[in-house]
């Protein structure tokens, strides 16, 4: 059981020892986050459950929704009006926000979405999306109870910095897992941020102001109530409604150039190497570690950043010819991305599969160092072999 947190209106622990799902939560109500809501679905029940405790404490708002897609729309409301907004569900519930997802990234609504999966059967969902009109989030994936609460502060950080949504993923493992963390910003969510010149708190004395996906920008001549124009292509009358569409391609090549992270180890004299995301990471590392004391050269990468994904970590590694171990908990999904960046120059082998309890939840057998190990020693390459 995670410690509970219950202190004084404002305030928060500067330390504490809890599960991943309620670190995270503290570590988004310390960013600053005010307006939660959610639907319960476990693993991303406990999301709720602590938001509910401590929300009355720093004086916002948390809304157990019917549905979730009435949650994700209460959360485009509460962020254009430039409140700090978050959501979590699971799985299913994700799929039902996937439209709404798809028009906050046209609209540009720099709200924090986390995806608090059963395993780790979400990753297409996440990265490619269920929904409509190019669009892709700036997804995170961390891989413990403290990255999980630096997360959360980063998850705000580059929602407003690209005004851009943002979505945290997790799954049921991190959530349960209880360790020791502390609540410190990390450094790279200090910098200022834009003026939030969009939002949508009133309109006296000022042009109207509009959040859409729709490519319509409102012209008035005052703001007392004169008729709203659409301007088109080259100003003409009408709805440009593939203007954010194309604003969103090229706004993600600039988070890719600068955003991108990923965590390495042990590739400079690598034969083989190992990758895993979010939680498994830490089963990949150990098992790495392990066969390293074996006598097998073996790397290591994590990607952190899902999107944008490090396609030129990978593309080094195959540059080198150096073969991939792909760990995943479902059928092969980030297998795919990893292939994309060693283009054919390495073999990339999927060692994952799925794996979990007799509930559903991704806890299953597999998920075990000695078995990453097992399947590292299948695949490693032999001195010698033709």
């Amino acid at each position: 059981m995670s410690a509970a947190v219950t202190g004084t209106r404002g305030a928060g622990p500067t330390r504490a020892f809890l599960e991943g799902g309620h670190a995270l939560a503290e570590g988004a109500i310390q960013a600053g986050c005010r307006f939660y809501c959610g639907y319960p679905m476990t693993p991303s029940t406990e999301v709720l459950e602590y938001m509910t405790r401590r929300m009355p404490q720093v004086g916002g708002t948390c809304i157990n929704v019917e549905s979730e897609i009435e949650g994700i729309n209460m959360v485009w409301g509460a962020t254009g009006g430039g409140v700090r907004a978050m959501i979590a569900s699971t799985t299913n519930g994700m799929s039902l926000m996937q439209e709404s997802l798809s028009e906050m990234v046209l609209g540009r609504i720099p709200a924090v979405v986390v995806n608090m999966g059963r395993g780790q059967g979400d990753y297409f969902q996440c990265t490619r999306g269920g929904g409509h009109g190019s669009h892709r989030m700036i997804v995170l994936a961390p891989g413990s109870a403290q990255e999980a609460v630096d997360t959360a502060h980063r998850a705000f950080h580059l929602a407003e910095k690209w005004r851009h949504p943002v979505l945290i993923y997790g799954d049921f493992m991190l959530s349960h897992t209880s360790e020791t963390v502390t609540f410190v910003p990390p450094p790279d969510t200090l910098a200022p941020l834009p003026e939030k010149t969009w939002i949508t708190d009133g309109a006296r004395g000022r042009k109207p102001r509009l959040l859409t996906s729709l490519g319509m920008r409102l012209e008035s001549e005052s703001g007392s109530g004169s008729a709203a124009v659409e301007i088109g292509p080259g100003g003409h009358s009408g709805t440009d409604t593939t203007r954010p569409m194309r604003d969103a391609v090229t706004r993600h090549r600039e988070i890719a150039a600068v955003e991108t992270r990923v965590e390495t180890a042990w590739l400079d004299d690598a034969e083989l190497v190992i990758t895993a995301f979010g939680m498994l990471g830490r089963f990949a590392r150990y098992a790495a570690k392990l066969a390293r004391e074996e006598g097998m050269k073996v790397g290591y990468v994590r990607p952190y950043t899902l999107v944008p994904f490090p396609y030129e970590t990978y593309a080094e590694v195959g540059a080198r010819g150096i073969p991939v171990a792909v760990f995943e908990n479902n059928a092969g999904q980030m297998v795919q991305d990893v292939r994309l960046g060693v283009e054919g120059r390495a073999p990339v082998h999927f060692i994952g599969e799925i794996s979990m309890d007799g509930s559903g939840f991704g806890v299953g057998p597999k998920i075990d160092a000695l078995h990453v190990l097992e399947r590292i020693r299948e695949v490693y390459p032999r001195r010698g072999a033709a």
